[in-house]
């Protein structure tokens, strides 16, 4: 690094008008693909075109060394470009969506992911990625639950970190290593309705117990960008909201780093009805925080103006411009502004074998088994198979983050993974597509019976199912939760045939299941697994691996009943029945919670729990430089009772009984992954420490209430295996 005086002395020496433009992010590409920004073209301005600071979405390294070095010639203090894209679960080689990673529940898996991407990404010149996405989401009918690693504070905090420390490693200067940016600041997953870009309610103790923890996670793993959210927070949009990004980001949890807008946010607060004209867009954004403007330009048209007129200091400016000039210090580009970007490189690791291998494990680990009745998996040697539905012969395993740098021709399908079973395939039915995108196709009713000939031939029938990948994304909200309607109906036709149905649903949010699963032998959720999805969902069926996977978000019985999630408060009338109650908390005509719980799977034995056995059953509390010293130790011995080896996620949650606040049934606060052979068992102990006890008071700040606690400890959030403590004296 060249360090802060160099910063400042280049900071000397430029115009307003140039700190305008290295804070202003470009489009990479012209629609005709041909460079933009360095090259006339994309805007009309050539001094901005020659001295932004940053362009988005363009790589590759052939491209990138040419518009590093024309923009170094051109730019008047030889600055180099920032280049900034979406690598969000892989750059060429590309892993199961977030979701599905977050469904391993193995963070160190997650870290290795990141690192082959950010590996990938570097060699093709990629600086920075927007990624983590740390959004915690409890309502599946938002788009972006697939950016998600789930429901839970705790579990997407450990993701956020994981992801953090895989891009940047050990410092962002260091070989294939890039920035990471974790987004979006703050509350997105809870936009009502889950309608994409809508408004957000949060009360201070939601906020501090729930939404914060994941980036603080992420801030604390040494992450260097931060992403305000699209929604409006409270009233007021997250770009513009200075007691958000200032007070609290800046000066509450001291982030330092730059802060860039989503694409097009600064000129969105007119529509939001924050402001009436550019220039107050931009001054309201610069007073809260934001440094780069990604691809709109009112800093640029408006900084002059507003420093003039006093809306904004200069040292405003100057600060968001250092911000910016010390993250290219870190990256180590003003030593050599080409950094990684290497031609011969990307021969080498793009999708190279270890990154494959790499891929075709995390797909593995991310699928869930969510039934197997009669044992019907894994598919034996001299089982027969029948290959059904649209995911069958289908290269679509990418969501539309993992299609921005990869490529569905690099897939593996699952019936290739499977030719050695020599499956007998039929497409089924069509792939519906809400966007209208998919070609005409044969009538369903002309496909389903050519599907129930080839099941008539076969022992078992595979049967792929799924949502099309562009109906979970960004702007992919949706009222309805179940599969299409056509997929069912070739779901119930083959339940017809008396064949054992093994249904994967190939998905990027949880979907109502209900009747998927009463009419299917096997239910396997797969979520869109990435470019080795094929060879990971065939090593799980045909008992390669076992499965392993779990839930990070709850199963609901119908969309009716979201936002649906374990860690909810308690009522004063619960329904504990199991089934629906007058004057009770639930839904007429339909069962109380989840299909499948958080934390829910199953894999091809049997693990037993003996009770939860603690250390003390009471505790005083303690100092609070001794937050992180165990209490007590909870303790269950977990034993594998089938036949067969297997991998059990033991769940650790804690339920504050009664406090100044009501709080969740229970929350988790801890796991371990556990492989045991046939007959045998291990005692898994968890130290239980008064971190994991406290939560936020508004206006008392993070507190530890003495009182009776419960300890849970199973395999999912609807554990019953419990046992209570007690905190004694004044905390």
């Amino acid at each position: 690094m060249l360090g802060r005086q160099y910063i400042t002395n280049l900071i000397n020496q430029m115009t307003l008008r140039e700190k305008a433009a290295e804070m202003t992010q470009l489009w990479g590409e012209n629609p005709d693909g041909t460079l933009m920004g360095i090259l006339r073209g994309f805007h009309s301005n050539e001094h901005l075109a020659a001295n932004a600071g940053s362009l988005l979405g363009f790589n590759g390294a052939e491209r990138v060394l040419k518009a590093q070095r024309i923009h170094i010639e051109e730019s008047a203090h030889k600055i180099p470009f920032l280049f900034m894209t979406d690598v969000i679960h892989g750059y060429k080689t590309i892993f199961p969506s977030v979701l599905g990673l977050g469904a391993t529940w193995n963070p160190s898996l997650v870290e290795e992911t990141a690192a082959a991407a950010a590996g990938e990404a570097a060699v093709s010149g990629v600086h920075v990625t927007f990624s983590p996405m740390a959004d915690l989401v409890k309502d599946a009918r938002w788009g972006r639950v697939i950016e998600s690693t789930g429901e839970d504070p705790y579990l997407n905090g450990l993701f956020a970190a994981a992801f953090t420390k895989g891009y940047q490693g050990e410092g962002v200067d260091k070989p294939l290593k890039i920035a990471s940016c974790v987004k979006h600041f703050a509350g997105y997953g809870a936009v009502e309705g889950g309608r994409d870009y809508d408004s957000v309610w949060l009360s201070d103790y939601q906020l501090y117990n729930e939404y914060l923890p994941p980036f603080t996670a992420a801030l604390n793993a040494g992450c260097e960008l931060l992403m305000p959210a699209f929604n409006t927070l409270n009233g007021i949009p997250c770009t513009a909201n200075r007691p958000l990004l200032h007070d609290l980001l800046r000066q509450g949890l001291n982030f330092e780093g730059v802060i860039v807008s989503d694409c097009t946010a600064i000129c969105e607060l007119l529509p939001h009805g924050i402001c009436e004209t550019p220039d107050g867009a931009a001054a309201m954004s610069l007073d809260a925080g934001v440094d780069i403007e990604m691809v709109s330009s009112f800093y640029y048209e408006n900084l002059e103006k507003l420093v003039k007129d006093g809306r904004i200091s200069m040292e405003q400016v100057d600060e968001a411009v250092e911000r910016i000039l010390t993250l290219k210090d870190k990256l180590g580009l003003f030593e050599n502004p080409y950094k990684d970007a290497s031609v011969e490189k990307e021969r080498e690791l793009h999708l190279c074998p270890a990154h494959r291998a790499l891929a075709r494990k995390a797909a593995a680990e991310a699928a869930v088994l969510l039934k197997n009745e009669k044992n019907v998996l894994p598919i034996g040697k001299t089982d027969r198979i029948a290959l059904i539905g649209p995911y069958g012969d289908s290269r679509k395993l990418l969501d539309i983050w993992g299609l921005v740098n990869g490529n569905e021709e690099d897939c593996v399908t699952l019936s290739e993974a499977l030719s050695d079973y020599a499956p007998v395939t039929a497409p089924g039915c069509h792939l519906w597509n809400f966007r209208n995108l998919d070609e005409d196709h044969p009538s369903d009713d002309v496909w389903i019976k050519e599907a129930v000939a080839a099941a008539s031939q076969c022992d078992k029938v595979v049967l792929a199912l799924g949502e099309h990948p562009d109906m979970s994304a960004e702007a992919g909200s949706r009222t309805d939760l179940a599969l299409p309607a056509n997929q069912l109906s070739l779901l119930k036709a083959l339940k017809e045939t008396g064949k054992p149905v093994i249904t994967i649903v190939f998905s990027g949010r949880p979907l109502a299941l209900g009747s998927v699963a009463a009419d299917s032998s096997a239910l396997l959720a797969v979520w869109f697994p990435g470019t080795e999805g094929g060879n990971g969902i065939a090593d799980i069926l045909t008992g390669r691996c076992a499965p392993s996977g779990r839930l990070p978000m709850s199963f609901p019985r119908t969309a009716g009943q979201e936002p649906l999630y374990y860690n909810h408060l308690p009522t004063g009338r619960p329904n504990n029945s199991g089934h629906y109650e007058a004057f009770a908390n639930g839904y007429i005509g339909i069962e109380p919670g989840p299909l499948y719980p958080f934390g829910y799977g199953l894999t091809y034995t049997r693990f037993t729990y003996s009770p939860v056995s603690l250390s003390a059953c009471e505790a005083s509390c303690p100092n609070v430089s001794e937050k992180e010293t165990p209490l007590f130790t909870a303790s269950v011995t977990l034993t594998n009772e089938g036949d067969a080896a297997g991998t059990e996620t033991v769940q650790l949650y804690i339920q504050d009984v009664a406090g100044t606040l009501s709080r969740p049934v229970r929350m988790l606060k801890g796991f371990r992954k556990v492989t045991l052979n046939p007959a045998e068992s291990a005692t898994i102990s968890f130290p239980v420490t008064s971190s994991m006890l406290e939560y936020y008071i508004p206006g008392r700040g993070m507190v530890l209430e003495p009182g009776t606690f419960r300890i849970y400890i199973g395999p999912h959030a609807q554990t019953d295996n419990c046992k209570e403590f007690l905190i004694k004296g004044g905390c």
